[in-house]
């Protein structure tokens, strides 16, 4: 009986405890009242009048369905991922104002956003690079009305978009048609790139030639004025000569020449007639 008894008591302490595990968030009701948000550890409680309620604060991954509205009034089949959470310090007023089927609040809440937002935009957008634009406009709108009751919208991703078939043509032709052009653009500025190199080049080649010839136009000046200098200096030294020639010959020594010239004259064993002036000196010769 006594095994019993504590087998039993055990069997009530383990059904009292509640484990609230990492990604989760625990609160106790009892008598209609809710404790404080217990996001791990355990929570204990007496089960014959209270209770532990246990939410995901991880987050979640909800895939809608959805025809979206466009500017021009098509319909657009859509796939949207909703990544959302639960905001844990708001937990008891879920539980309080929504309860625990609040994922078709987070359902509502995204059609009428979406809908609030692609409404604004031209079917094509939302096949371009608009789509980030649209996504995060979305997830903006839904967290203004979501964040007060206690949630967070992370991201809204649009999947898919299923473009009515003669749209969906159309903006294929009109991408290619701005890839063309994109293409041909960019051979154009290849082209003038190429056009402006050629021509720097060529103004490049023609200033070096200028440069030459400026540069040979003054090695012949330069050589011209040394050649000139050079003449200068040298018949200033001609002159400079002559002039001490000049002062050095003397009437006498011109004399004492004269004699010198009769004197070798005389030595020669070839018949010689000497005529002068008279003037000159002439000495007997052997």
């Amino acid at each position: 009986m006594k095994a019993f008894i504590t087998i039993s008591a055990a069997a009530l302490i383990m059904s009292s405890c509640a484990i609230v595990r990492p990604g989760e968030v625990g609160v106790k009701t009892q008598f209609g009242k809710l404790s404080e948000p217990k996001t791990s550890g355990t929570i204990s409680y007496n089960p014959l009048i209270a209770k532990v309620i246990k939410l995901p604060t991880k987050t979640v991954n909800r895939e809608v369905s959805i025809n979206l509205p466009s500017r021009e009034g098509l319909t657009i089949k859509s796939e949207i991922s909703i990544m959302y959470r639960i905001i844990p310090e708001k937990t008891k007023s879920i539980l309080t104002e929504i309860g625990t089927d609040y994922d078709k609040i987070i359902t509502a809440v995204f059609r009428s956003a979406s809908a609030d937002v692609t409404s604004k935009y031209y079917a094509k957008d939302m096949h371009s690079g608009k789509r980030g634009q649209i996504e995060t406009e979305i997830s903006d709108r839904m967290n203004e009305l979501l964040n007060p009751k206690g949630f967070e919208v992370e991201a809204v991703l649009m999947k898919s978009i299923s473009l009515p078939d003669g749209l969906a043509n159309a903006i294929e032709s009109k991408l290619k048609a701005e890839q063309e052009a994109q293409r041909m653009e960019f051979t154009k500025q290849q082209e003038t790139l190429e056009a402006e190199r050629k021509l720097i080049q060529a103004q490049g080649n023609k200033n070096a030639m200028i440069v030459d010839a400026e540069a040979h136009k003054e090695i012949l000046r330069i050589k011209a004025e040394g050649t000139a200098q050079a003449t200068l200096i040298e018949a200033q030294a001609q002159q400079e000569a002559n002039e001490k020639l000049n002062k050095t010959i003397t009437p006498n020594l011109i004399q004492l020449k004269q004699v010198e010239a009769f004197s070798d004259l005389s030595r020669s064993s070839n018949a010689k007639v000497i005529i002068t002036d008279g003037k000159t000196p002439f000495l007997s010769l052997p």
